[in-house]
């Protein structure tokens, strides 16, 4: 390969390796399901679930390892829960949003985790990320930066049913 066609290709191959690393890595009892474009699958068996996830499209250094989920946790009912793990601290009692295209949708958060606010807030969400090509979530740090991190949904749809059928079987 020339260098101009590896450099086309890098960020979706880095990207793709480090779902692989993510497969690796995976603790004692995780299960794989599949990597689909940008977005992996797994099944944990305790408790229960199966969720999809990805990491941000860009590394950028920060305190923990972000990351976006869609959950499904059989034995509590839930299905679709949306997760985001935060690279930094947030800001006490400043708003967190999801931005997917052009729609926002507000989260819900503690120190560096965020979520819907409620399951019809996941459900829109998911649509959403369904059909979209790219979703970003935005916060202030402690620090009073604003902060981002996106991630490309290439995938998203097949790894969230997936992770539904992976947790659907007993």
């Amino acid at each position: 390969m020339t260098k101009s066609r590896l450099d086309s290709f890098g960020p979706r191959f880095l990207g793709t390796i480090a779902l692989l690393l993510l497969l690796a890595a995976a603790p004692p009892g995780r299960q794989p399901i599949g990597i689909f474009g940008d977005w992996g699958a797994f099944r944990d068996p305790k408790p229960r679930h199966c969720y999809a996830i990805a990491i941000p499209e860009t590394r950028r250094s920060g305190e923990w390892r972000p990351f976006a989920s869609v959950a499904h946790w059989p034995e509590r009912n839930i299905r679709n829960q949306v997760h985001f793990r935060l690279r930094e601290e947030r800001a006490p009692r400043s708003p967190i949003a999801l931005f997917v295209g052009e729609t926002r949708f507000p989260l819900v958060a503690g120190r560096v985790d965020a979520w819907a606010p409620d399951a019809r807030a996941d459900a829109a969400i998911v649509a959403a990320m369904r059909s979209g090509t790219s979703m970003r979530v935005a916060w202030v740090s402690k620090k009073g930066k604003d902060r981002s991190d996106g991630y490309l949904l290439k995938g998203v749809a097949s790894a969230i049913d997936a992770a539904a059928i992976g947790c659907a079987r007993r």
